[in-house]
């Protein structure tokens, strides 16, 4: 009888627990959560998508497929490693982003207080910058002439699973500009600087991986080159 009667307790209990996750974590979707979806994911999961992220009740049974997702960062779908170059627009979540919504579903997931949800601002774009193709590189070019580095597009139509593109300086520093990560070429992105990448004649621009792509500058940047004739020396 003793036997039986802790068996129905445990019972309950488990019921219990499976019927209301364990909170173990004092991070909330209103007060954190909230905000970093907001920045990086509403754009695309929006209200009326398959999977909407714009309230508590409609991104919660998406939790831990939001967790597996984002560590493994399939997800924001940006395909460039945040840190390895300064882009801009840069979608991609920080390493503090992802811990805290890791940490967030393993400890339950709650809600929070509904008055720490973040109030609804209208999100501004800021103005694309006018750019130029200045020359498609097989995997590495070396510069005759300066040049204002502006942006890089990958031209691989399919996924590049990590590929990182640097610039070696005539000095011997290397320059970070883009680490490219589970990158779907379908995409078709721009990735721009936050501000001109100056390099250097003699510079080398190259990838780590077979990859081609388009050095991308400003319009009165091209025309300069144009003028002083090929800028650019592949090998």
């Amino acid at each position: 009888m003793r036997v039986t009667r802790l068996l129905f307790l445990a019972l309950l209990v488990a019921t219990a627990a499976s019927a209301h996750d364990i909170i173990t974590t004092n991070l909330t979707y209103t007060r954190d959560i909230s905000r970093i979806f907001a920045r990086r994911c509403v754009s695309c999961h929006g209200e009326n998508t398959s999977v909407p992220l714009t309230s508590y009740e409609k991104a919660r049974p998406w939790a831990v497929d939001i967790k597996e997702q984002v560590l493994s960062r399939a997800m924001p779908p940006w395909g460039a490693v945040k840190g390895f170059g300064d882009l801009v627009p840069d979608h991609g979540l920080t390493q503090e982003e992802i811990m805290i919504v890791a940490a967030w579903v393993i400890g339950g997931a709650p809600e929070g207080n509904p008055e720490m949800l973040p109030k609804v601002v209208p999100a501004v774009e800021a103005a694309a910058p006018k750019l130029e193709d200045t020359a498609v590189v097989k995997n590495r070019i070396t510069l005759r002439q300066p040049l204002k580095l502006m942006g890089i597009r990958p031209l691989s139509t399919n996924t590049v699973s990590s590929v990182r593109i640097v610039a070696r300086l005539p000095e011997g520093r290397t320059q970070p500009l883009l680490w490219l990560y589970q990158y779907d070429g379908r995409q078709r992105r721009v990735f721009t600087f936050r501000a001109p990448v100056r390099l250097p004649a003699s510079s080398v621009i190259e990838a780590d991986a077979p990859l081609n792509f388009v050095l991308e500058t400003g319009p009165a940047n091209l025309s300069k080159m144009e003028n002083l004739g090929s800028a650019v020396r592949q090998r």
